[in-house]
């Protein structure tokens, strides 16, 4: 029986693996980035991971992909132009278990920010540094190892060659992606939106689609994570073959062997005939896996020795059956999180994660609810045999304002309770149609707004919230000015100018 450390160490070796075969299918730069930090973040266990691409116009622009945000964007920077700086340098790597005590670096450079270790590689492309990619662990993770940055090398190693595409990179600083042209492609496949948030799905999606490996969507529930997977299926090559959904969270955790893997006849009471699993059933295509977390402790050994070999054994049979699935799993919790508690295996993890693709709640793109609004209300009305045109620009107002713990899902039902109570004849949906818990949500949220009185100008506003910034900068940094400046990407000169302007002075 191969041990659970062992088991781990393969886990992250296929990982590293599947990253060259995902970047061999990637022809979106932006994209290429985003996998690399994600892929970084899970293999090394680290809070933070961040890759900064050095123009090759002009060595001294730098473009800084997130894959996690624990700390202020500024922060980051700095400590990212800090380690890289020191990294290009030295042209070496970085490992420092203990940042803030760090010799090589000046004393006190990171007193103020909550970090415990930082590990920092180059990507080179002919004996060129054209960009560094950054770990962050904070005060209570597990300080970085030698284990750690050796795996980090090898992912730079493997990303590099991708990574140097010159004319590539070249227009990623001076063009925006043309990411507008997918919104109607995936229109069809029931996928709306045009915020920011929205698009960088659709582009992941677009990603995920063109190569053949395991897919982990991870977001709250009601934001429509199997409309996501239906489009990577749909877009795949896998596409003339089936898809099949199951919710684990839903099924008896005894019944979820025969369900996955299906059963002969007599294998327990009431199998009166044989039966095919679903990972059978969408053999050449797709299964999807939603609530994955819920799965039984067994349940995610035997997932993983299914993963491992690709064969499945019936519930009650002796003899093991080859399968050719593709896997997309999802859970509304964090997979990472439950791994850290000991709640999900994280061989398992590693194995599912290989693409990581993460799907914005509602609230996070408020911008595409007039244009959600619309295609539910057209829908509703069809169903119901009606002719409403829109919706009054009060009650849109209204639900674009609105929190939505429930997400796309919450919004339809909505727009179907509102179309079931209008008038056989009305035409525009107003606040009168509103049924009396969303009649008492509307107004509180009017007198907040009444209660915000705008008492100042515009330029006092903004000197007031400014003061604050570099208040706040300042005791974050215990008053040292050239830290702050560096902080906030001004010079120390502008920075002495505002703190004059504004009457900042240190408490005695």
């Amino acid at each position: 029986m191969i041990n659970t450390s062992l088991e781990l160490h393969l886990a992250k070796l296929e990982s590293v693996i599947e990253l060259a075969h995902l970047l061999g299918h990637q022809s979106d730069f932006e994209e290429v980035l985003r996998v690399v930090a994600e892929k970084a973040s899970l293999l090394v266990r680290a809070d933070s991971a961040l890759v900064m691409m050095i123009n090759p116009k002009t060595r001294d622009t730098v473009k800084t992909v997130y894959a996690e945000r624990s700390t202020p964007d500024a922060e980051h920077h700095f400590v990212h132009t800090s380690l890289a700086g020191w990294v290009v340098l030295h042209d070496s790597s970085l490992l420092s278990p203990q940042i803030r005590s760090d010799g090589r670096f000046r004393k006190d450079l990171f007193d103020s920010m909550k970090l415990k270790s930082a590990l920092c590689v180059p990507f080179r492309a002919e004996n060129v540094i054209i960009g560094t990619l950054l770990l962050l662990n904070g005060e209570d993770a597990t300080a970085f190892t030698e284990s750690d940055l050796s795996l980090a090398e090898n992912i730079s190693a493997i990303a590099s060659p991708f990574l140097h595409r010159t004319q590539a990179i070249a227009e990623y600083f001076t063009a925006p992606l043309p990411k507008q042209a997918l919104r109607s492609k995936y229109a069809a496949l029931g996928l709306l939106g045009k915020s920011k948030e929205f698009l960088d799905l659709l582009l992941a999606v677009e990603a995920a689609a063109r190569c053949d490996v395991r897919v982990l969507l991870e977001g709250e529930s009601g934001t429509g994570k199997e409309l996501v997977a239906r489009a990577v299926h749909t877009l795949s090559s896998r596409c003339q073959s089936n898809f099949v959904a199951i919710d684990c969270g839903a099924i008896q955790p005894n019944l979820v062997e025969s369900e996955l893997f299906g059963h002969v006849k007599g294998a327990f009471t009431g199998a009166l005939t044989d039966r095919k699993g679903l990972l059978e059933e969408a053999n050449g295509g797709t299964l999807f896996m939603d609530e994955v977390s819920n799965l039984p402790s067994d349940m995610q050994s035997k997932l993983l020795r299914v993963l491992q070999d690709q064969e499945i054994r019936p519930v009650g049979s002796n003899h093991a059956r080859k399968i050719d699935v593709r896997l997309i799993s999802a859970s509304s919790s964090s997979l990472r999180h439950l791994v850290a508690e000991k709640k999900f295996r994280e061989d398992l993890y590693y194995r599912l994660n290989v693409y990581p693709i993460v799907v914005p709640s509602l609230n996070q793109r408020a911008e595409d609810i007039p244009m959600l609004v619309d295609h539910f209300l057209d829908e509703c009305s069809r169903q119901q045999k009606k002719e409403i045109d829109g919706v009054h620009e009060e009650v849109l107002d209204f639900l674009k304002r609105r929190h939505w713990p429930g997400n796309v899902r919450e919004l339809r039902n909505i727009v179907e309770r509102l179309v079931t109570l209008a008038a056989p004849r009305q035409k525009i949906i107003d606040r009168k149609v509103l049924p009396p818990d969303l009649q008492k949500q509307m107004k509180k949220l009017e007198r907040t707004r009444e209660d915000v009185h705008i008492t100042r100008s515009l330029t006092e506003s903004l000197a007031e919230y400014e003061e604050q910034l570099i208040r706040k900068a300042l005791d974050g940094c215990s008053w040292n000015q050239s830290r702050v400046a560096r902080m906030l990407h001004i010079s120390e000169h502008t920075l002495r100018y505002k703190m004059t302007k504004l009457e900042i002075e240190r408490p005695a």
